[in-house]
């Protein structure tokens, strides 16, 4: 088995001499030291950005979602986009964590425990968008969640935003608590590592009194099994559910069979792409190369041009569809996007999603952090992007001439969008001071392996 090969060997998952202690040292070494300048200045940026989205969160509520830049034709603006598009970002974790670990591969245990985090923090900010949407956010809970109808208030069980509730909470529930479950033996670790009584106690308690014993490993390892499965058809019906939203409707652009297929799709490959984004920051500045290794990356890039070719694929047949329907109103929705007033928002699209991937095909490209890092980050624009054009482009030309208009987004629209980003950061890096951001205790069996194939490889 060759260190290219889907599944890889153990030794391939190392560079050099790496140790137990060794590996131990360097996964725990962000937590014990204390933080560093570069940190401190990385979470005052993001803070700042995160108190952006804190005060244009309170003008929306204050003064209405008339400070947004909906209009008559486009109800849906910057908030829907901003909510595909964070959902969207959760999935490469889920897919890392449950469905790699179902099938047994040994390359998901570097980034899984990175990734996993990173699903829990993007449904976090894909959630307040929605809410604040609705306008009235404080009349939420009476009118998406079926709790007991006391007030004669009854939700709508046949709208695709209802389903979105059960979805997105069901999805989100299920990866903390997946998320949380690896953790706790890493977290003993951090327990007993810990010099001060304070840290000690933390971990302490967060670790659930871990001891190690045969007993606890048993039922651990059932409880993550019992999460991975329960997490896998996540992968495939949350984002399903979100593309619902849209192909239940009868809008032009939006009434088609192949958005479920199409957003989960979509979704797995902005995901690895925002999870090369931050894991290639992550090992360079924690000097976790040896851990995190090129195969990984070249692993992760390998995916990233499977799904980008998916999602080229879908936006060819749409076309497709669109003249093979004979619709008069389809074809204009298809043309109107290529050659309308927002045909630079879809050829940025198509450049960043279909062209720029293809560079991954050549070797040294997805195997150099350096070069693939550009690729990657277009990726992130351009499926931001496509979320904008599904739902812009679809609305802004309504059935009627007198009612279109151009959308165009506010101070306050931006600022939601720069500050769910400035969260987004700012929970990365409060999670990788506190907690360990790679999983320890499966990277340590993965190296008991590889010693037994007679070593590591460089």
């Amino acid at each position: 088995m060759t260190a290219n090969s889907t599944a890889l060997a153990p030794a391939s998952l190392f560079v050099g001499d790496v140790t137990l202690k060794g590996l131990e040292d360097d996964i725990y070494r962000p937590l014990e030291s204390f933080p560093t300048t570069r940190w401190w200045l990385a979470i005052s940026f993001t803070g700042a950005l995160a108190s952006i989205f804190a005060l244009c969160a309170g003008i929306t509520v204050t003064q209405g979602i008339g400070t947004w830049g909906n209009n008559n034709p486009v109800g849906w603006g910057w908030a829907i986009v901003n909510f595909v598009f964070w959902v969207g970002i959760g999935h490469a974790g889920t897919l890392i964590s449950a469905i790699l670990f179902l099938f047994r591969q040994r390359w998901r245990t570097g980034i899984a425990r990175f990734a996993e985090a990173m699903t829990v923090f993007a449904v976090i900010c894909a959630m307040q968008f929605p809410l604040f949407h609705t306008g009235r956010p404080w009349l939420a809970m009476f009118w998406l969640i079926p709790y007991p109808n006391d007030q004669g208030i009854y939700q709508n069980f046949r709208s695709p935003l209802e389903w979105d509730v059960f979805a997105v909470s069901t999805y989100g529930l299920v990866s903390l608590m997946f998320w949380y479950t690896g953790l706790i033996p890493d977290l003993a670790t951090a327990r007993d590592r810990a010099k001060h009584q304070f840290r000690k106690f933390v971990y302490g308690v967060l670790s659930l009194g871990w001891k190690g014993s045969n007993r606890a490993w048993s039922h651990y390892e059932k409880a993550y099994l019992l999460f991975a499965g329960l997490s896998t058809p996540l992968v495939l019906s949350v984002h399903s559910i979100v593309s619902f939203d849209f192909a239940v409707s009868v809008i032009p652009g939006w009434h088609t069979t192949i958005f479920p297929p199409y957003f989960v799709a979509g979704a797995i490959f902005s995901g690895f792409a925002m999870v090369a984004t931050l894991i290639i920051i992550l090992r360079k500045m924690f000097h976790l190369q040896h851990l995190i290794t090129d195969n990984h990356l070249e692993l992760m890039n390998k995916i990233i041009i499977a799904t980008s070719l998916m999602v080229g694929y879908a936006y060819a047949m749409e076309f497709f569809m669109a003249w093979y329907s004979g619709v008069a109103y389809e074809r204009y929705v298809f043309l109107n996007r290529a050659l309308g007033p927002y045909a630079w928002a879809y050829w940025t699209m198509a450049i960043c999603n279909v062209l720029a991937p293809q560079l991954l095909w050549f070797k040294k490209i997805r195997r150099t952090a350096l070069l693939m890092y550009p690729v990657v980050l277009l990726v992130n624009v351009g499926m931001w992007f496509e979320r904008f054009v599904i739902v812009v482009t679809s609305l802004h030309r309504d059935f009627l001439p007198s009612s279109w208009d151009y959308y165009k987004p506010t101070l306050v629209d931006i600022g939601l969008f720069v500050g769910s980003i400035g969260i987004f950061l700012t929970l990365m890096l409060l999670f990788c001071r506190f907690l360990p951001t790679i999983a320890a205790t499966e990277l340590k069996v993965v190296l008991a392996e590889s010693r037994s194939e007679g070593g590591h490889r460089e």
